[in-house]
């Protein structure tokens, strides 16, 4: 049997969280059948309908049953999270050859070797930047949820830039050192290898990156792909943004110490924009065959989720607080190397994939950075910010539109 995972992290919150929302369900019972428990508005009639139930009820019958039902969920969840611990299933994907590195990070080339000239009149180079806060795979999950394998068979040459873990070096980065250092440095080596211009794709923050990038080198980007990339932090859920910052305000005096803020903390501060979804995935995961296919994509998904990346001090203060608590992107107020961020200035094709049902980048965070970019062109999936890029529809919602695009973008 495998060595059990130490995920799913942070793990004393999940636990937390699950074991204080279920039993409050027999806490909540008087309340509910006095009419005092606030509903939701798109749950208000059928609480109504469920409290005239109860109040027919036998009162020690209900609670002997709710009783076990919270138990019984309980023992789902924990059934569901001692399995994924314990799963046997463990990535084992070789990476493709490294052809630029540089301290931590380095660029994985998925394409054919030799020359431009020899992969074909139609082969296009894309660089392609992932977040800062969540390993560069989560684009080459598995042998079956790879978009850049995919790529690869198609004629396509992906470059994934993994940015691997903070150093002593990166520890002292800011955002200008990320993109006007460390990416653009990337970007030559792209533009070196493909012999010119390249596309570049950024996913969720690595799309904030890269339209900074495409502004600062608009001789070496020759298309731009945003995937779910937020802009407009305090529209769709400006409150959650806001909540993200001021979460953040108590690691603020650590970090000097730290150099970083550590992965567990992102995680926490991620877990907070949905606490009851751990509860929700691993009673599902129980109830799934544990050798089965869906089984193994959910724990690689998972071990993903939970293979974090802590960022610099420096880094994390800008993003949390200079980019959900001030909304610096959209006002203007985002500055790289001390100029001023301004989608308006990009003068090349873009496409903006936006995912209808993502709850971590809002819709209307991503179609405000769409919406600044002239003559961008906007998808919307109907796919979660993950789903997009590794769910059983992300190759026909996502992969092949992003293809075709790339197949056709001058």
């Amino acid at each position: 049997m495998s060595a059990a995972r130490m995920g799913p992290r942070p793990l004393p919150l999940h636990l937390w969280a699950a074991t204080m929302a279920l039993p409050g369900s027999i806490a909540a019972l008087p309340l509910w059948k006095n009419g005092l428990l606030p509903w939701s508005p798109h749950l208000r009639e059928r609480g109504q309908t469920l409290r005239n139930q109860a109040l027919g009820a036998d009162a020690d019958a209900l609670r002997r049953a709710l009783d076990r039902e919270v138990r019984a969920r309980l023992d789902l969840f924990l059934t569901g999270m001692e399995r994924y611990r314990r799963h046997p299933y463990r990535r084992a994907l070789p990476d493709p050859p490294e052809v630029w590195t540089e301290g931590a990070a380095r660029l994985l080339d998925y394409g054919p070797s030799g020359p431009a000239g020899e992969r074909g009149a139609g082969a296009r180079t894309v660089l392609f930047v992932p977040s800062l806060v969540n390993r560069h795979y989560i684009l080459d999950l598995s042998a079956e949820r790879s978009l850049m394998r995919w790529l690869a068979a198609r004629d396509v040459r992906p470059l994934l830039l993994d940015w691997g873990t903070p150093g002593p070096a990166e520890r002292r980065f800011t955002l200008t050192d990320l993109v006007a250092g460390r990416l653009e440095r990337a970007l030559a080596a792209a533009v070196e290898r493909a012999g010119g211009p390249v596309a570049v794709a950024g996913y969720c923050m690595g799309g904030l990156l890269t339209t900074a990038l495409a502004q600062r080198r608009p001789d070496q980007v020759a298309a731009l792909v945003l995937m779910a990339t937020p802009w407009d932090f305090h529209t769709g859920d400006g409150e959650a943004a806001r909540r993200a910052a001021a979460a953040f305000a108590p690691f603020r005096p650590l970090l000097e110490g730290w150099g970083e803020m550590p992965a567990d903390a992102i995680q926490a501060l991620f877990t907070g924009l949905d606490p009851l979804l751990a509860l929700r995935k691993f009673s599902r995961f129980a109830r799934l065959p544990p050798d089965g296919a869906e089984a193994r994509a959910f724990v690689a998904l998972e071990d993903w989720l939970n293979d974090g990346v802590p960022l610099a001090a420096a880094v994390a203060r800008e993003a949390l607080e200079g980019w959900y608590g001030g909304n610096g992107p959209a006002r203007g107020r985002w500055l790289v190397a001390g100029a001023p961020v301004e989608p308006r200035r990009l003068a090349l094709p873009t496409l903006a994939l936006i995912p209808e049902q993502d709850r971590i980048v809002p819709p209307a965070s991503a179609l405000a950075l769409a919406r600044a970019i002239p003559g961008a062109r906007t998808l919307h999936p109907p796919l979660g910010h993950i789903g997009m890029v590794v769910s059983t529809r992300a190759e026909e919602e996502v992969w092949q539109p992003l293809y075709e695009w790339l197949s056709s973008a001058d």
